[in-house]
């Protein structure tokens, strides 16, 4: 028996790449998958049903369960028809993977009001509409008293999370996935569900464009162990699915064979005073603020 056996879960995302290594693994290891994929190209453009078709048709060659869905993820009326879809084909929803994304790099000066609201968009936009509907179907049966231990995992970015320029809109709706997670433990955890975000490091159609990629990182090794196979990834997101999997409220990075856990935003150095600081007062104590090192750490690759 697979560690997702009869999980269901709906994965966005999944026609390629990372999404569609997961959908692989999870239904391998016994979830019956909604494979969500509009078929686009990296920047967004056109649709096309054949990618998400294909993986559900690989999945069940194998022996597995699994649809294809082309929903439009990132308005209300897609994001709710492929949450019904998952309950009415399999009769549940316990696992929502939102991994949905595009690219449409430019610096901050040049990129235009299209770029800018086209990627916060789909990768912003697109976790926040499943994870509503989604998370209006777990209020309501935890309310009737159904025991769904139900898992939402989100996927966020390094560029967002360590910033990357050339990237202020992938970086800015990455960062607010993760944000979004933990907001979502908080609000959602009383009807059981585990929020977590992972940001992967992977060789995807949206990596091989990514501003600043070094070369060792894209190239795919000859012999051994390839440590930016998407595979790498999914082992983890599927143990987050799992129905009894303890970890909650926390986001990941994920690459190779490495799992790294990221602290949120903190406080590391202050200066305080009884009453309301003066501009003057300011400028002589205040200044020092702007050479507090922060240990940032670095991306381990």
């Amino acid at each position: 028996m697979g560690a997702l056996e009869n999980r269901v879960a709906v994965i966005t995302g999944a026609g390629r790449g990372l999404g569609r290594a997961h959908a692989l693994l999870f239904a391998a290891e016994g979830a019956r998958v909604v494979v969500n994929d509009l078929g686009g190209g990296p920047d967004g453009s056109g649709n096309d049903a054949t990618p998400a078709q294909l993986v559900a048709d690989e999945i069940r060659a194998a022996g597995g369960q699994a649809v294809a869905s082309t929903a439009d993820i990132t308005t209300a009326e897609g994001a709710d028809s492929l949450i019904r879809q998952a309950i009415e084909e399999f009769g549940a929803l316990h696992v929502l993977v939102n991994n949905a994304g595009i690219l449409r790099d430019r610096t901050i000066v040049n990129m235009t009001d299209a770029e800018w609201d086209d990627v916060i968009k789909v990768h912003l936009r697109g976790h926040f509409m499943p994870t509503r509907a989604a998370a209006r179907y777990w209020r309501e049966q935890s309310k009737a008293g159904a025991t769904l231990q139900p898992s939402l995992i989100n996927t966020t970015s390094t560029s967002g999370l360590f910033n990357n320029p050339g990237q202020a809109n992938y970086g800015a709706a990455k960062t607010g996935s993760a944000t979004l997670t933990m907001i979502a433990q908080r609000e959602l955890g009383r009807y059981g569900v585990k929020a977590n975000a992972i940001a992967p490091a992977a060789r995807t159609r949206l990596t091989l464009a990514t501003p600043g990629i070094s070369d060792a990182i894209l190239s795919t090794p000859e012999e051994g162990f390839d440590p930016m196979d998407p595979a790498n990834v999914s082992p983890f997101v599927a143990y987050l699915a799992t129905a009894d999997c303890p970890i909650r409220g926390r986001v990941f990075f994920v690459a190779g064979g490495g799992v790294h856990l990221f602290q949120p935003f903190a406080l590391v150095d202050s200066i305080t005073k009884d009453g309301t600081w003066t501009v003057a007062e300011l400028q002589k104590q205040a200044a020092r603020l702007a050479d507090v090192p922060f240990d940032l750490g670095r991306i381990p690759l």
